[in-house]
């Protein structure tokens, strides 16, 4: 059974028992729903006369699964994220029926954060711009672009980043997922085909829903099933009529957030070409996180950014702020301004956010003069190749390419997710934990993500505490596959 091509498999018996957990878990919670009802506890369902206002299977899964191990996600910060964060204790007297917080102060290795170059700091030039541009032009714009919001920062992120891309326009948002969407149905409609990665992220799945084109995936990562269904799709036509499509669409991401894998960009690219396709490739995670220079997964390969239609990223990752991108032709980048909800109704970025987005990218691209920039993306990834080989050596089972910022630690068993984000936080390390549904139901996992501000010394401590998690609760499920790419 190959979970995901090119990458290590878990032992049959570990399925079989994985199976059998979820089977003995969700058996014992349907007991507990029936009992419940029986003892008049209704809190969950509708009022008489009324259709439940939430889904059955993900209410039930919400309750009886999720809940059981809340205590591990939503920990309250009271710091800034950088290298090291303070969480606030949580305590629960009912198997986290109710999480109690504490006065207690939890001070952790941060290893969850999306600080990949470690602009995320209480002291230096990015926070200094930004509070001066606070000072001087307000928290907030209080108006969408369309109407009093478009602000001169801006206009000025907007040219300074098209120019950054090499592309000839440029658009911001104050929302990373409204992004993409609320631009994908600006974009494509009735009549149109979207081909999709099949672990796209939600907003590119929640954007291309309510476009009304047709929606078709393909295999993960997989460039020959791409190429499959782009030439089944243009045989076969629009369903019904097999008229042509009015125009077909590839969208794929840089770096996957779940997979920590880096896109067969070159590969897509020729598939684009050949059957004249447009190409979107969303950079949440890849923009300024590889390419010599930071430009991203365009830069990491040698590939002019001309050759991808839509290039759209998040400023939430490498540059510590908030919202996200567009960037194309003028005539694109106009129809979107005019056609996209998010930019005519949605308050535009604050500039303080976007002043922080600015420095950073000239910080980034060594316009500020220094080679800070070129220092944080070596650091970036010694620190992230030095990780992910750690974890390999000591035996965990780890997904993702070379040079990735995210890596993903297989956990699988729900109880394990649980004792492993628990045992992380005893010994000072902030991890994120990963379930259904946001993977597949059989496929948990840690996912870490590496900083530039990372010390060599704390992630060579946090090995060693792996190490011994890893031993403690018989995570090292190995690898009969070399992953040191």
């Amino acid at each position: 059974m190959v979970l995901i091509p090119d990458e290590p498999d878990i032992p049959w018996y570990q399925t079989v028992l994985l199976l059998l957990t979820y089977l003995i878990v969700g058996f014992f919670s349907y007991l507990s729903e029936i009992y419940d009802r029986v003892r008049g506890v209704t809190g969950f369902a509708p009022k008489p006369g009324y259709a439940p206002l939430f889904k059955g299977w993900e209410s039930f899964w919400t309750r009886k699964l999720y809940k059981r191990i809340s205590d591990c996600y939503n920990r309250p910060v009271v710091s800034c994220p950088s290298d090291r964060i303070v969480l606030r204790e949580r305590t629960t007297p009912d198997m986290c029926e109710t999480l109690i917080t504490t006065d207690n102060e939890i001070k952790c290795l941060n290893l969850g954060s999306y600080n990949y170059l470690g602009f995320s700091a209480t002291e230096g030039r990015t926070i200094e711009e930004a509070v001066a541009a606070i000072q001087e032009f307000g928290v907030s714009t209080t108006s969408p672009r369309v109407d009093l919001g478009t602000h001169k920062l801006h206009r000025q992120l907007e040219v300074e980043f098209a120019k950054f891309l090499g592309k000839e326009e440029c658009i911001i948002f104050g929302m990373g997922y409204g992004t993409n969407s609320s631009t994908v149905p600006a974009i494509v409609g009735p009549g149109c085909l979207v081909i999709s990665d099949s672990l796209n992220h939600s907003s590119i799945v929640h954007g291309c829903r309510i476009s009304g084109a047709k929606v078709r995936t393909f295999a993960h990562n997989d460039t020959n099933d791409l190429e499959r269904v782009v030439r089944d799709s243009i045989i076969k036509g629009q369903p019904r009529t097999h008229r042509p499509w009015k125009k077909i669409l590839i969208i794929v991401e840089g770096i996957y957030s779940m997979e920590g894998e880096v896109c067969k960009l070159p590969a897509v690219v020729a598939i684009k070409n050949k059957y004249k396709c447009y190409l979107w490739v969303d950079e949440a995670h890849s923009i300024g996180a590889l390419g010599e220079k930071g430009g991203g997964i365009c830069q990491h390969f040698g590939i002019d950014t001309k050759e991808v239609d839509v290039l759209m990223g998040t400023f939430t990752k490498s540059f510590a702020s908030v919202g996200g991108y567009i960037t194309g032709t003028k005539e694109l980048i106009s129809h979107i301004r005019k056609h996209n909800f998010s930019a005519l109704y949605s308050t535009s970025m604050s500039p303080g956010c976007c002043q922080q987005s600015l420095t950073s990218l000239n910080i980034i691209s060594g316009q500020d003069g220094t080679n800070l920039g070129a220092q944080k993306l070596k650091a970036l990834k010694d620190n992230s190749n030095f990780f992910r080989n750690g974890l390999i050596d000591l035996g965990f089972q780890v997904y993702g390419d070379k040079d990735s910022p995210v890596i993903p630690m297989m956990l699988y068993f729900p109880a394990k997710m649980a004792f492993f984000s628990r045992e992380c936080l005893q010994r000072g390390l902030a991890t994120v934990i990963v379930g259904f549904p946001a993977v597949p139901l059989l496929l948990s996992r840690a996912r870490f993500c590496i900083s530039a501000s990372h010390k060599k010394e704390d992630l060579e401590q946090a090995l060693r505490d792996l190490d011994e998690i890893g031993d403690k609760l018989l995570l090292k499920y190995g690898s009969s596959v070399d992953l040191h790419r």
